[in-house]
């Protein structure tokens, strides 16, 4: 059993460190809101009354948090706590030259450190089915990756320091493109007669297919798991998708990348997350190529 602290208890942390209960560690957790204290307290997690209280004798320490700016203040704020020879892991999805910087401020704390953004969506934290992108030191992510393992499938070593959240960028910026291609082709096939069953059964199983296709499919119908057979309520919400399709930009303007799709997926995120559909799922895009305000 391992003594874990996990910083950050909303819609993804609270399920992973109830997660970490379940497969036998010690759990203690923070969180600014009550509600989510609450949850992770009927899940198992013991509540600690500060953050500081929550990390002093844990041997792991997790944080998920929304931006690079909270990652920043709370390592900057609580490390100070954090024991001796205690490993500190941000699953967050933020900036690279933050997670450097994340990793720079443990260092000098002389504490082990990776960043482990994840994929998978709030399904993917319940079912414990996520993917972790790690970076960091080779010896950090052999003692995380036990832990990690208990709250997803799939668990890679991306690279150094800052690699975890470049590679989860990378990612996203395809998901993102290719479920405006997919839904794209949706709204052309209804134009052309084509029903929905019959375009799905043939680009599932041609050189169309891809994961915003046959897993999550834009349209209701096929697929009955994805968001569009649930009045696209999210899995991963429209306002996360800019969010890292604006970091995948920033990425791409410091490193002098061409990305032109990635650009123009973040432009049409930006205008349906301006039409008031931030917290829609994301293949809700596919409503708002077809014209559909409301």
């Amino acid at each position: 059993m391992t003594s874990i602290a996990f910083i950050g208890l909303g819609n993804m942390g609270g399920p992973m460190a109830a997660n970490l209960v379940k497969a036998g560690h010690s759990v203690t957790g923070f969180d600014l809101s009550p509600a989510s204290c609450d949850q992770a307290r009927n899940d198992g997690v013991t509540i600690a009354g500060s953050a500081h209280d929550a990390v002093r004798e844990a041997e792991i320490v997790i944080t998920m948090l929304p931006a690079g700016k909270h990652v920043l203040s709370v390592y900057a704020d609580l490390l100070s706590s954090v024991k001796d020879g205690a490993l500190v892991i941000d699953c967050s999805t933020i900036d690279v030259d933050s997670a450097r910087k994340a990793h720079g401020m443990a260092q000098e704390r002389k504490l082990m450190s990776l960043d482990a953004p994840v994929s998978g969506g709030v399904g993917g934290a319940k079912g414990a089915t996520l993917t972790f992108m790690a970076g960091g030191a080779k010896n950090a992510f052999d003692r995380a990756e036990p832990i990690l393992s208990k709250m997803g499938k799939k668990v890679v070593h991306c690279g150094e320091a800052g690699a975890g959240q470049a590679a989860k960028i990378c990612n996203n910026m395809i998901l993102g493109i290719s479920m405006i291609g997919v839904a794209e082709a949706f709204v052309l096939g209804e134009k052309l007669g084509l029903s929905h069953q019959a375009l799905f059964d043939v680009a599932s199983t041609s050189s169309g297919q891809c994961w915003s296709l046959t897993t999550y499919c834009p349209v209701p119908g096929p697929v009955p798991t994805s968001p569009a057979n649930n009045g696209y309520k999210p899995g991963f919400a429209a306002a996360l998708m800019l969010k890292d399709l604006k970091l995948a930009q920033e990425a791409a303007l410091a490193s002098g990348a061409s990305t032109p799709l990635g650009a123009e997926a973040a432009q049409l995120y930006a205008l349906f997350n301006g039409a008031g559909h931030e917290g829609d799922d994301f293949s809700g895009i596919v409503n708002f190529l077809r014209g559909q305000k409301g």
